[in-house]
């Protein structure tokens, strides 16, 4: 009987560790899958993170591009701040000037001050070969005065882009880009206090 019994502790022994080690192993698979879980949730906020970042990243690009789009610059490189806006002379037929007079050689290059499309090119009378690029908000820019025109109507140009060639058309009485510029298409404003809002100051 006591072989027996000691028999028995024993069985009974070897099954509890059989116990304990099915419970180590069913918490060690239990804290796999945790750990396993944890981590798919891990990468699948850093996915989300670095998605984000991307986005983030590609407007901040866009901004950049339309900002640099927007940008305006000088339309001409060496030049001589001639006749001014608002100058009151008759021989003007508004009776005051227009817009900004920029005096340099002929043929110098005339570039735009601001991206737009080309709505009219063309001789004009008193401001001779002329362009008006039209603006995204409206606001046209007039050149004239133009030996030449390097543009056509339709055409859409970025700021900096040759357009034409600094002449003496028209009524002038020397070679000189006449620059206005009309908010809406509607009359004319001061183009150095429009250049300067824009960050350029001729």
């Amino acid at each position: 009987m006591s072989g027996t019994t000691v028999a028995s502790s024993g069985d009974l022994l070897t099954e509890r560790n059989r116990a304990v080690s099915r419970d180590s192993q069913r918490d060690a698979l239990e804290d796999a899958t945790v750990d396993e879980a944890q981590l798919q949730q891990t990468e699948a906020m850093a996915e989300r993170r670095a998605t984000a970042m991307s986005a983030l990243g590609q407007a901040a690009q866009a901004e950049a591009q339309r900002v640099a789009a927007n940008a305006w610059v000088l339309p001409v490189a060496s030049y001589r701040l001639t006749n001014r806006f608002g100058q009151a002379e008759s021989y003007y037929a508004s009776g005051y000037h227009t817009g900004l007079d920029f005096a340099a050689p002929s043929g110098t290059t005339i570039k735009a001050v601001a991206g737009g499309r080309v709505t009219q090119a063309g001789y004009n009378g008193s401001y001779g070969n002329k362009t008006v690029i039209t603006l995204d908000d409206g606001t046209e820019m007039w050149y004239a005065h133009q030996s030449s025109i390097a543009v056509s109507v339709g055409d859409t140009v970025a700021a900096g882009d040759v357009i034409g060639y600094v002449g003496s058309t028209g009524n002038s009485t020397g070679p000189h880009l006449h620059l206005e510029v009309r908010p809406g298409a509607g009359d004319p404003v001061d183009p150095y206090a429009a250049l300067q809002q824009n960050g350029v100051t001729p």
